[in-house]
């Protein structure tokens, strides 16, 4: 039989709206006592024990605007006589300032029925004029059926200014539920009820307990807000020598917790309840098969879902209730029960539950459970059979806290064990240790079972995959790429591996690829990859690519890139994967797009996250993008040392891949460009004469050597750096270095008095930095009096110019009030692609014959941008799209006029 559990009388844990801290001392909750006194006519309290249901009632009932207009009744332990009840009832009503004239006395005897008590009431209390409210404690103790069939009929037809308050351990049956869908009832219930941090913390001060933050988080993380848990650790805790450490420690077995726990719930269960609490407490989880294999016994979700009713400490995990966890408090003292009565069972009990996991698809408590059995050899084959599909769900740190439970000395003798030790190490940037393990795994190969040697085998190739990736290695990533498919495809090879391997291999060639410039095959390479990892259902993997397609569309819009990186950080924010890697590279890639349009204190705060996710030890090329965006933003914010700081902390990280990385040649450029801005122009020259032939002709250096001709007044040398660029014969730039080096192309001819020359250049500039909203380079080199002769009325970029010349004065960019706070929901390609014509002055009917199709179509995309753009007008789009670096280049360039 189950028994409920519930209120802590007396204790002083809540008191009213104030949780009790000690003689006299108090936390205010208001908003717990004002729903108390609110609108509906029935207010139910349901919590389990401890949680200060009682006090709270109390406090409630003291405030000065309710004096003689609330009745009081507390229900006695297993109260089965209805008539006592009743008397008790009706008692406590004529206390009350309107009962007293209203409620007829009444004397017991012994043939009063309960019945004939509730209808008197319903008689007397029927002209009431001025609202009462009945407060009955405990109302979970009525043990007769037929007292609460006659609570029922008083609530239900009781006069409408009699309101009630019911404090129970868990719901009772009252038939509520007809005042739920009335909207006539309150509910009060456990989460509404536990304490805050702030409150938590009030309560500890009382006690006269000052606790750091990070051990009054782990408090409540314990108790779960629990008033009793808090009360009873603050008593301990009070002339603690060591107050953080006790907080950290605290637990269901420390003797005040555990002794209340096994008195007010474990001791009112029957032995069966006690048993199935007791065998299931080895799980962080159970369901009702868990429990039946566990006990030996049938109907265990039926025991689980009456406990969860009775608020017994156990908490549903999902809405179908078939799964259930333990109170933290309760397990703990569960646990060591366990321990202390059945020690010998333990064992037994872990390895049961680990097969169970194991069968059932949950390899990760699998694991757990056979680390607890100290069953170390099947744990390590569960860990390995599943390591594959834990790393493609992104689960490297759960992987990373199963490996920490092995003996250190496993790996040395286990050849799988150290492979997942490696590709752990990997994980974490110990790329040395990697190498170790690797070597070490090699070693131990022979000593692979045959029916394991395949599984082996792709471990071994996954971790070199990711070891390559890493050092930049493109070569040696593609022959491992090559070598995992062969292995996918054997005939031995697990049915479904062929194609998670094939996303995972084109994730890695595409991600190392666009650090080695190679854009198109690493373009191809990702977009296959996503499109795989969506069909297979691998979000992880779908994720990592889009990060990295978005540095690739860097190079052509940052509309696009800052796009792609959106929908990567949403990917991250749905599934908890925040914290990794591939989310750092989008941050920065949304960053980089922030300070490209002249906005660094907006780009800030992505830069820093990338910062903090992005290690050199474990990313050691995208943590070279990390101080190059850093040494723009700085540059940006007119922090020339830091920025230089910045890029050659950038070219020393290239030194350590094994290829050339697309930023080394960048970083060396923006290094001498900054040098020509601190006057040093001769270190700036000693620079550029250091690089090799081949360096020097690229596009980047060249615009790095225009800026040193123009500081050395020479345009004509200036000219000459920049001619390959402008005609397009030198290499491919990213986005915002083209259009900078026009803009110093139409400074050069502008020296020269070429006035033509000057003006189409600055057009070109003009042309290509509106689409995107490229500032910065009007920032880096400022020519307000070019820009201000070329700013004719009605010319195509007016409003652009009006802007830069703003920026140059000190003024922001324009942007929405606020500033985007994060990126918006994601635009699909068709509203992308209607929303790169709209800076140009087509109207939708043109706009839809450009895209063949209808002009409703355009219409509807057009209906949908406003509303993820949070615009009303074509021209507002315009300007968030812009400041938000959603706007990618026009495809009618030289067919349409732009803004």
């Amino acid at each position: 039989m189950i028994v409920a559990v519930g209120s802590w009388q007396g204790s002083g844990v809540v008191s009213g709206g104030f949780a009790g801290l000690g003689a006299g001392s108090v936390v205010a909750r208001p908003g717990l006592v004002g729903r108390l006194g609110g609108p509906a006519r029935v207010t139910v309290v349901s919590a389990p024990p401890g949680s200060g249901k009682t006090v709270l009632l109390r406090s409630w009932i003291g405030e000065p605007t309710l004096a003689g207009r609330v009745a009081c009744v507390a229900v006695g332990r297993d109260e089965r006589d209805p008539q006592r009840f009743w008397l008790s009832v009706l008692g406590a009503l004529r206390r009350t300032d309107a009962g007293s004239a209203l409620v007829r006395p009444l004397t017991a005897a012994p043939d009063l029925d309960g019945w004939v008590i509730a209808e008197r009431l319903m008689k007397d209390l029927a002209p009431l004029a001025e609202r009462i409210w009945l407060v009955i404690d405990d109302v979970h103790e009525l043990g007769s059926g037929e007292a609460l069939r006659q609570l029922e009929l008083l609530i239900m037809r009781g006069p409408p200014e009699l309101a009630f308050v019911l404090a129970t351990r868990h719901d009772v049956r009252l038939g509520l539920h007809r005042l739920r869908l009335e909207g006539e009832l309150t509910e009060l219930r456990a989460a509404e009820l536990r304490f805050s941090a702030d409150e938590a913390r009030e309560l500890l001060r009382g006690a006269g307990v000052e606790l750091a933050e990070p051990a009054l988080a782990l408090l409540c993380e314990r108790t779960e807000g629990w008033a009793a848990g808090l009360r009873l650790a603050a008593l301990s805790l009070a002339g603690h020598p060591d107050p953080g450490r006790f907080a950290a420690e605290f637990s269901g077995s420390e003797r005040t917790v555990a002794e209340y726990l096994v008195a007010e719930v474990l001791e009112r269960q029957s032995e069966t309840v006690r048993r199935l609490l007791l065998r299931t407490s080895v799980l962080e989880r159970v369901n009702g098969e868990l429990a039946d294999l566990l006990t030996g016994d049938s109907g265990g979700e039926r025991v689980l879902q009456d406990l969860e009713e009775a608020n017994a400490f156990v908490v549903a995990l999902d809405a179908a209730r078939s799964w259930f966890r333990y109170h933290h408090l309760f397990a703990d003292l569960l646990q060591r029960e366990l321990r202390r009565t059945a020690p010998g069972e333990v064992t037994a009990l872990h390895r049961a539950a680990a097969g169970w996991f194991a069968g059932h698809g949950f390899p990760v408590e699998a694991v757990r459970h056979s680390q607890a059995a100290q069953d170390w050899g099947l744990a390590a084959r569960l860990l390995a059979d599943h390591w594959p599909g834990l790393h493609l769900d992104g689960q490297a740190a759960t992987v990373h806290a199963l490996l920490a439970r092995f003996r250190a000395e496993a790996s040395a003798t286990d050849a799988e064990l150290a492979v997942l030790v490696a590709a752990d190490e990997l994980a974490r940037g110990s790329l040395e240790a990697a190498e170790r393990y690797l070597r070490l795994a090699e070693r131990r190969s022979a000593s692979v079972l045959a029916g394991r040697r395949g599984q082996f085998e792709v471990l071994l190739g996954v971790s070199r995959l990711l070891h390559a990736r890493q050092r930049g290695n493109l070569p040696k990533v593609a022959e491992e790429a090559h070598r995992l498919q062969a292995l996918a495809e054997a005939p031995e090879a697990e049915p479904g591996l062929g194609e998670e391997l094939r996303a995972l291999t084109l994730i890695n060639l595409g991600s190392t690829e666009v650090w080695t410039a190679r854009f198109e095959e690493a373009e191809r390479h990702l977009d296959q990859g996503i499109a795989l990892a969506r069909r297979i259902g691998r979000p992880f993997l779908e994720f990592t690519g889009l990060a990295y397609e978005a540095v690739v569309e860097i190079y052509r819009s940052a509309g696009r890139a800052a796009e792609r990186s959106a929908q990567a950080i949403e990917l991250a924010r749905r599934h908890g994967w925040t914290d990794e890697p591939a989310a750092g590279i989008a941050y920065l890639t949304f960053g980089a797009v922030q300070v490209g349009q002249g906005r660094p204190e907006d780009g800030e705060a992505w830069v820093q996250r990338a910062e903090r996710i992005v290690t050199a030890e474990a990313e050691p090329a995208a943590r070279l993008a990390v101080h190059y965006i850093r040494g723009r933003l700085e540059l940006g914010r007119g922090r020339d040392a830091d920025a230089l700081a910045a890029f050659r902390a950038a070219e020393w990280l290239a030194g350590r891949l094994d290829a050339p990385n697309l930023l080394l040649a960048r970083a060396r450029a923006m290094q001498v460009y900054i040098l020509v801005r601190l006057g040093d122009t001769e270190r700036a020259e000693q620079m550029l004469a250091g690089l090799g032939d081949q360096d020097r002709e690229r596009g980047e250096i060249r615009v790095a050597a225009a800026a040193l001709r123009l500081a050395q007044e020479d345009p004509h040398g200036a000219t000459a750096a920049l001619a390959p660029v402008v005609d397009g014969s030198a290499s491919a730039l990213p986005w915002g270095w083209l259009p900078h080096a026009f803009l110093l192309e139409a400074i050069a001819r502008d020296a020269l008095g070429e006035t033509a020359a000057a003006g189409r250049a600055l057009e070109r500039a003009l042309d290509l930095a509106e689409p995107d909203g490229a500032l910065f380079l009007f920032v880096m080199d400022p020519a307000p009096g070019l820009l201000e002769r070329h700013a004719r009325p009605g010319t195509a970029h007016a409003a652009l110019i009006a802007e830069i010349l703003s920026l140059l004065a000190g003024q922001t960019p324009g942007s929405p009030p606020g500033g985007p706070q994060s990126p918006l929901e994601p635009l699909s390609d068709s509203e992308i692609r209607v929303l790169r014509y709209l800076p140009t002055n087509l109207s939708m009917p043109e706009i839809a014959n450009e895209l063949y199709v209808s002009h409703n179509t355009v219409r509807t995309h057009m209906r949908h941008l406003y509303a993820k753009l949070g615009t009303h007008r074509r021209a507002d789009t315009v300007a968030r799209a812009r400041a938000l670096g959603l706007l990618a280049p026009s495809p009618l360039k030289g067919r349409a006029k732009l803004h």
